[in-house]
Formats: C-alpha cells, structure tokens, sequence
C-alpha cells in the first residue's frame, strides 16, 4: 500500500516555477483565478503613473506582458491549462521552461525595492548604453556597452583610471542606467 502521506512529500519536492503566456492584458485576472483554484502563482506588478486626457493615475501593471509564473508539479499542469485567459505553458526543448527559485526571489525583491523598473530585450540594449550589473563577480559594478555580440553583452568598466572590458553573459540581470531610460531590468526573454 501506498502512503498517500510520503507521495504528497515526494510531488511537493517536484513543484517547480512554471512560466505561462496568458491572454493579452489578462495576467492580473489569471492570477486571481489561480489563486482562487489554490495555484501558487506570481504576476510581478510595477507602480506606473499613467496620464490621460483628464488626469493622471498611478496604476498596478504587469512587469511581463502576458506572462505569470507558476509553482506546481507536474500533475497540476492540467489545472492551470484549463484556467480562463491561459493560452499555454512557455516551453524549452520540448518541456515546460523552468525558472530557478532564486530568480523568482530575484525578481520579487527587485518589484519590491525599486519604483520605475521594465522589461528591456537584449535586442534592445545598444553601443552607448550604461548599465549596472546585479548579480556575479562584477556586481554592483556600472559600465557603458560597447558592443551587443549574440548573446553577450562587451562592457567597458572604468576604475581606476583604465577600462576594464568584461563579457557579461544575456542571462544576467543588468540595470540600464541611462538617464533617459530610467532604470530597468533586463530579463532574457
């Protein structure tokens, strides 16, 4: 026989975070919906005024654009498919995409901490911009991109008077600090 006790232990040991594309401008619902079906699910939010004709609002918006992050199991896939407004699963060769705790944690406490964060595309950093790396050997370190190459990001770091030149992989969180962007949170998409 079974103990139904050890096989609860061993799914919960297999939840992971899931990353699911929802219906456009439906993340905030399908997370509520979640919820209410007991899904351990994360819609990062940002705080963002918006102005129109009449008056200014500040107003809660997705930080990703018709994606949410799920902590399930393998068999809880089915429920969150049948939620209303989920399209799919984000998949990665072949397999649902799984997201590192740690960059959920990450995520959370950046939401948290800083006011004016977005999503830029590593597509859309260009030679000239400065940024600020987050996380490895050279965090908190800031620097100017000289050079986009695939996947990688060539930074100049001045210290010192000299320049440091460091390959600074896509899949590191970096802040771009150009005054005219803001700050930002650059996510591999």
């Amino acid at each position: 026989m079974v103990n139904p006790f050890l096989s609860k232990k061993k799914e919960a040991s297999q939840k992971a975070w899931m990353v699911i594309y929802t219906r456009s401008k439906w993340e905030k619902k399908v997370d509520r919906l979640l919820k209410e079906k007991g899904v351990d699910s994360f819609c990062p939010l940002v705080k963002t005024n918006r102005r129109w004709a009449d008056r200014n609002m500040l107003v809660e918006l997705p930080l990703f654009t018709s994606y949410l992050f799920v902590y399930i199991s393998p068999s809880e896939q089915s429920i969150v498919r049948e939620t209303m407004g989920v399209i799919n699963f984000i998949y990665y060769s072949g397999k649902p995409a799984i997201v590192d705790k740690d960059d959920i944690e990450r995520i959370k406490a950046i939401v948290g901490k800083y006011k004016d964060v977005e999503t830029i595309s590593i597509r859309e950093l260009s030679t000239g911009d400065r940024i600020k790396i987050t996380q490895g050997a050279l965090a908190n370190l800031e620097g100017e991109v000289i050079e986009v190459k695939g996947k990688s990001v060539l930074i100049s770091i001045r210290q010192l008077d000299c320049i440091l030149i460091a390959k600074v992989a896509v899949n590191q969180n970096i802040i771009i600090t150009n005054p005219g962007i803001g700050a930002a949170l650059a996510v591999r998409a």
